[in-house]
């Protein structure tokens, strides 16, 4: 897809516009975000990535836009994933409900430009060495396998534990133990301290790192435009806020998650490990995009109907041990 200078400025003014009316409509002032207008925000923002989609549909023709679909598609179901770990961030440092959004925004930028510089870095080397590809296909089919073990480990969630950025910022530099309103730094008694409202927003933010070295080679398995790929993560990262609030509650439920997300990247891992061998010259089939978004879109439903299926016979269980205990 050949994009101009104009077109990368014009579509990176038009995020930052999106993002800076979100921030003035309905996350200016701190409040606690309902179910309402969590849903509200979620099919705003899924709206406009299908008008998004459309529109390169309408520029660029049908492989484009079917690309961005199914990049879209994907980081948004592996973004599903980092809510697990938002939820163990936020009770760790015990954000109020009334300041999460506030954390959650401005988290969220934070993971988009590191994606960025990800994305750079991934398209720079697809561009110049093709056997990448066959790098990202196994890192992407060992996650899938470490994925299953992990969910049939069943294992309790662990504490958020800090990285490396975060225990040297907390050292170097004193921090006010409880929260100042959405203030990031304050003066007290002559001395300049940082809040932990900044704490937490660098810690959903540089998080979100360790999620992006599977998303981002995921996302170059559906396709190596960078363009494409940059514009599938943004619409799928910036309506991560709302989504938190609408199924906050119910990701517990969606207990064959992992089962689900590991398939989908094990099938992005083959495929480029076919385009890899492909690219060398060798005789192996590609497989197309077409297929990609319906196997993608396919996994995601049946995934969510079994989890759900699975949770509501887990709470009849319960429920009838209850009985029987009483």
């Amino acid at each position: 897809m050949d994009v101009s200078v104009t077109m990368w400025v014009t579509t990176i003014g038009v995020l930052i516009a999106l993002i800076v009316a979100d921030f003035f409509i309905g996350g200016r002032k701190p409040h606690e975000v309902s179910i309402k207008e969590a849903g509200i925000w979620t099919a705003v923002w899924v709206v406009l990535a299908l008008l998004f989609g459309g529109f390169l549909w309408w520029h660029s023709g049908a492989q484009p836009a079917g690309e961005f679909f199914a990049g879209y598609i994907t980081e948004k179901s592996l973004s599903v994933d980092n809510l697990f770990v938002f939820i163990l961030i936020m009770g760790k440092f015990a954000v109020p409900r009334i300041y999460q959004q506030r954390v959650l925004m401005f988290g969220v930028i934070i993971a988009l430009v590191l994606r960025a510089v990800f994305i750079a870095g991934g398209a720079a080397l697809v561009t110049q060495f093709s056997w990448v590809f066959f790098i990202f296909g196994a890192f992407l089919i060992w996650t899938a396998w470490k994925l299953i073990k992990e969910a049939r480990a069943d294992e309790e969630d662990e504490e958020f534990e800090e990285n490396r950025l975060l225990k040297s910022i907390t050292r170097r530099f004193p921090s006010t133990d409880d929260y100042r309103g959405t203030k990031l730094f304050v003066r007290e008694n002559g001395r300049r301290l940082i809040t932990p409202m900044l704490i937490v927003m660098l810690a959903i933010g540089t998080t979100d790192v360790l999620f992006a070295l599977d998303s981002i080679p995921a996302i170059f398995g559906l396709t190596q435009d960078p363009y494409v790929v940059f514009t599938a993560n943004a619409f799928a990262l910036m309506g991560l806020r709302q989504l938190y609030f609408l199924i906050g509650g119910l990701l517990k439920k969606l207990v064959h998650l992992s089962y689900g997300l590991s398939v989908i990247l094990g099938f992005i891992g083959v495929k480029l490990v076919l385009h890899a061998a492909h690219e060398a010259g060798a005789n192996v089939p590609e497989i197309g995009i077409p297929f990609s978004l319906g196997f993608i879109v396919v996994v995601l439903a049946v995934t969510t109907v079994t989890s759900l299926m699975a949770s509501k016979k887990a709470e009849q269980a319960e429920r009838e041990q209850e009985k029987l205990d009483a």
